[in-house]
Order: C-alpha cells, then sequence, then structure tokens
C-alpha cells in the first residue's frame, strides 16, 4: 500500500521522539553523576597526609624540650596540689621535724650543762641555798627581799607583781645559792613590801645555823598571824 505524505509524517514522529531521548540520556546520565560530585570531601579525605618522619631522623630541640616538661609537669601538679589544700610539701615537712628535733636537742642539753655548771661551781659539800615562801598573804605584800650572811650582803632581790601572786599559790623562790665552809654562820633577812591597811612595811629575821658536810638549805617564810592581824617573818632551817 503506498505511502501518502500524511501517513509518512504519523510514522516518522514516533521514531523521531524515540532518537531524541537516546541522544538526551547521556546528558541526563551526566547530569546524575555531576551532582553529587560538587559535595564537599570528607575532612579527612581532604586534609593532606601528614609526612612521617623517618626513623634515623634526629629528634628536634622543642620536642625534646616538650618531653621534659610533660615529664615534671606531674611533679609541679602535686607540689600545686599541696598548696592548694593547705599542707607544706614533703621536703619542708621533713625540715621543720629537723629543726623541732634540733631545739629539743638543745633544750635538754642546756639543763645538763646548767646542772653540770652548778655542781662544779657550789660542789654539795660546801653548798648554801636560801628559799623564799608565803602564806595566805593577807597581810603582807612582798616586794623586795635582802639576805645577809655573816654581815656580807648576798642577795638582793625585786619581786614583780606576777611573781609575788605565784607565791601566795604555793610557788617557792630561790634566792641564793653560794658557798660556805664547814662551821658557825648567821643569815639576816629583810623584807620590804605593804602592809596592813596599805601601809609601808619593813621586817627582819635572823638565824644563826650550823653548816656542815654537805649541802644545806633555808627557807624564808611569811605567815600571817591572825591574832594579831599581823604579817610573821622566820627563817627555817632544814636539817
Amino acid at each position: 500500500m503506498p505511502l501518502t505524505t500524511r501517513s509518512f509524517r504519523v510514522a516518522w514522529m514516533p521514531l523521531a521522539v524515540m532518537a531524541m531521548a537516546i541522544l538526551a540520556l547521556p546528558a541526563f546520565a551526566q547530569g546524575q553523576t555531576a551532582a553529587p560530585a560538587q559535595v564537599a570531601p570528607p575532612a579527612e579525605a581532604a586534609a593532606p597526609a601528614a609526612e612521617t618522619p623517618a626513623a634515623d631522623a634526629p629528634a628536634s630541640p622543642a620536642a625534646s624540650d616538650t618531653a621534659t616538661d610533660a615529664t615534671v609537669a606531674p611533679a609541679e601538679g602535686d607540689a600545686a596540689a599541696a598548696a592548694a589544700a593547705g599542707e607544706p610539701p614533703a621536703d619542708t615537712r621533713a625540715l621543720d621535724e629537723t629543726v623541732q628535733d634540733l631545739k629539743k636537742d638543745v633544750v635538754d642539753l642546756n639543763k645538763e650543762l646548767f646542772v653540770l655548771e652548778e655542781e662544779l661551781l657550789f660542789p654539795a659539800n660546801t653548798q648554801v641555798a636560801v628559799f623564799v615562801s608565803m602564806d595566805i598573804g593577807e597581810f603582807f605584800a612582798l616586794d623586795s627581799l635582802s639576805l645577809k650572811i655573816d654581815n656580807k650582803e648576798v642577795a638582793n632581790y625585786m619581786y614583780t607583781p606576777r611573781e609575788a601572786e605565784a607565791l601566795l599559790k604555793g610557788g617557792v623562790h630561790r634566792v641564793y645559792l653560794g658557798n660556805l665552809k664547814v662551821g658557825e654562820h648567821q643569815l639576816v633577812a629583810f623584807f620590804s613590801g605593804k602592809g596592813p591597811n596599805d601601809r609601808d612595811y619593813k621586817r627582819g629575821a635572823n638565824l644563826k645555823f650550823e653548816k656542815g658536810v654537805g649541802a644545806k638549805y633555808l627557807e624564808l617564810k611569811i605567815t600571817d598571824r591572825q591574832r594579831k592581824a599581823q604579817p610573821e617573818f622566820a627563817i627555817k632551817d632544814w636539817e
């Protein structure tokens, strides 16, 4: 059946559409594949790979300093933590303990030297010691004391209010320590202070004693005589 122009156009149209679709497929495929390429690559892929130094390459001074600092850092951190906690470092604590031990040793040594000095200066066979004590103290407040042995002044002492108060609380004061030869001697004591009605008061006491072989101890006692409302002064020989 012969083809007319109309029939030819109708038959050619589907073929033209198919040809155009075939020609458009590469461009369409290229556009579909090109779109993902515009997405930024991951950071790991984008960053250039770091060059690995050779195994035998010498370490740089900066790296050595960094390693040293990293090694010292923990110790410095511990010291900072101890300081923040209010505790001294271990070295400081050890030094403080050593200093305290040395102070204690010095005090003990000083005591031993003091006792040794007394033993050398005042041997037991010639030693004489005089002590002062007070009882109640209602009628007398001690200010000063003067001692004479064999008409020779051997001691003169001024008392502070604190020392006088310590005597009233039962304290004993060694006012004199010396040497005397064997034989008879005389002790005279003069007490000065405030008596009844806050008046100036001065009294004396004396005692003859025998110094034998060995140490001699004498006590100056200040007591209240209640009946007469007067202080009483006496010297007691500790046999």
